[in-house]
């Protein structure tokens, strides 16, 4: 019990390191006493059920790290972890085609925790058009497409920015969680060619093109598509898959990539 206590209380702790608080931030917002919080995290004091859900709420903690934690100290997990697939997900699974169908013609994609994509729209898969068959063979990891030099990189205008924008993202969501998987994906994303020599992030953030969001600019036989995106999650979920899902949807950042899409979609 003792060995439990203390478990969770180093996760605890480094959770709260993490989100930069200390002991005092998250006893002023849990309403709890700092002592209480000290006693929690040294494990001189066990925390119950509750109180780790409530510690973790606090903290923004994932659901599934919110299980690791009961684990650790001894307790049942308590958030279900189905494939999108499952039955019971049918409604969610539901209105992740919707959306992402519903955006046609501009692109959109489902991903998990580790960018790999779930599902995608039809102009989304185009977006992928000419890629190694290889990098798109189940599991596909869309980072790797948008990176790979056998995927979208040598489309891509202004790879340097949009790489820098990809890793920052991912040096930002391991700087909040641990995870093996995006680590050893950051190494090597970060190992393939900086850039082909067309532009530079410095350049390409003081162009107009980027003038409110950093978009994604890919050449065509024409022109060049430019399309910035949004992310969407589950406001409230209770099951770990549902937690881990987001929708990238793209939008075109300028008329001439509406038009492209559109004839896109008519092809």
């Amino acid at each position: 019990m003792a060995h439990s206590g203390q478990l969770v209380g180093e996760h605890l702790r480094e959770w709260r390191q993490r989100r930069r608080l200390s002991q005092l931030d998250l006893a002023c917002e849990a309403g709890i006493s700092s002592r209480h919080l000290s006693f929690v995290e040294t494990g001189r004091s066990r925390p119950s059920r509750d109180m780790i859900l409530h510690l973790a709420r606090q903290l923004d903690i994932p659901l599934r790290e919110r299980n690791m934690l009961l684990t650790a100290a001894g307790y049942a997990a308590v958030f279900p972890e189905r494939p999108l697939s499952d039955p019971a997900l049918e409604p969610a699974r539901q209105a992740v085609e919707l959306v992402i169908s519903g955006h046609d013609p501009y692109p959109a994609l489902a991903v998990d925790r580790h960018w790999t994509m779930v599902s995608a729209n039809a102009a989304g898969m185009r977006l992928f058009d000419g890629v190694d068959p290889a990098l798109l063979r189940p599991p596909a990891n869309v980072l790797r497409l948008y990176l790979h030099p056998n995927g979208l990189a040598p489309r891509i205008a202004n790879l340097a920015q949009w790489r820098e924008h990809l890793l920052g993202r991912l040096r930002r969501h391991l700087r909040i969680r641990k995870d093996t998987v995006l680590s050893d994906l950051a190494r090597e994303l970060s190992a393939y060619a900086a850039a082909n020599g067309a532009d530079s992030a410095d350049s390409a953030l003081n162009s107009d093109r980027a003038e409110f969001v950093v978009p994604i600019e890919i050449t065509t036989r024409s022109d060049v598509l430019s399309l910035f995106s949004t992310t969407t999650l589950f406001g409230t979920p209770v099951d770990i898959t549902l937690s881990e899902i987001a929708l990238e949807c793209f939008y075109p950042a300028n008329a001439a990539s509406t038009e492209i899409l559109k004839r896109a979609a008519h092809m």
